[in-house]
């Protein structure tokens, strides 16, 4: 904000150091591999330091936030679906979204002649360098940017147990990834995710965001910002 945009990060001035002390730390997770604060603490007194994407999200024309890690579909599903656990631990509320959202995989077809397994009916608008590049369909979860079109749960839950390897996330017939500098999200239906007219649920760095339109994402500076991990 203070370096006069509000919709598009820049790189910093200085790094910023992270030190997890939530539920998820999915930053942290994400940044270093680890979410134990002292050993976070170490790597900011070392001084190491790690290049991320950093971008915002923002629906009808305002700003909503800034992120790191965006997930919609079953990501969102899953942690909306945990939050309204919180007398759980966190391991246990993670635990018990993570079985209810697979087992209600299957929803309710929104049309005749649609799918009965779908996650939301979506339409992605994907920005490279000069134009704007459409695809549209049937999709279980969106990792910005990584689309997972429909598929079989079984097929599903191959895809989930390989994302936190190093190799062989993506290779799936049903798997797209995109290299992007901004990208639109915007659901078909007004049906939400608990089959009522509501907001969509976002997992926005391990937090609930819900939003009831279109999400416009804009990347930062594409040498990246950078982070103290």
């Amino acid at each position: 904000m203070d370096a006069g945009s509000p919709e598009k990060p820049v790189r910093p001035v200085k790094p910023l150091g992270i030190i997890p002390a939530g539920s998820t730390d999915v930053v942290s997770c994400s940044v270093h591999g680890v979410r134990d604060p002292v050993t976070a603490a170490l790597h900011i007194v070392l001084g190491h330091l790690q290049q991320v994407d950093m971008c915002s999200f923002s629906s009808l024309g305002q700003l909503i936030r800034f992120g790191f890690s965006a997930m919609f579909g079953f990501g969102g599903r899953s942690l909306a679906r945990a939050e309204k656990k919180r007398w759980m631990s966190s391991s246990r509320r993670r635990e018990y979204a993570l079985v209810k959202t697979l087992a209600r995989l299957r929803c309710h077809r929104h049309r005749p002649g649609g799918s009965d397994r779908c996650g939301f009916k979506g339409m992605g608008s994907f920005k490279g360098e000069e134009s704007w590049t459409t695809n549209q369909g049937l999709y279980l979860s969106i990792k910005a940017l990584t689309a997972v079109r429909n598929t079989s749960r079984t097929e599903f839950i191959k895809h989930l147990k390989r994302y936190s390897g190093s190799s062989g996330q993506f290779s799936f017939s049903f798997v797209e990834t995109h290299t992007v500098s901004s990208v639109r999200i915007r659901p078909r239906s007004v049906i939400g995710w608990s089959g009522e007219e509501t907001a969509f649920p976002w997992n926005i760095d391990g937090e609930l965001v819900e939003i009831a339109n279109e999400v416009l994402i804009r990347y930062g500076n594409r040498k990246r910002m950078k982070k103290l991990i």
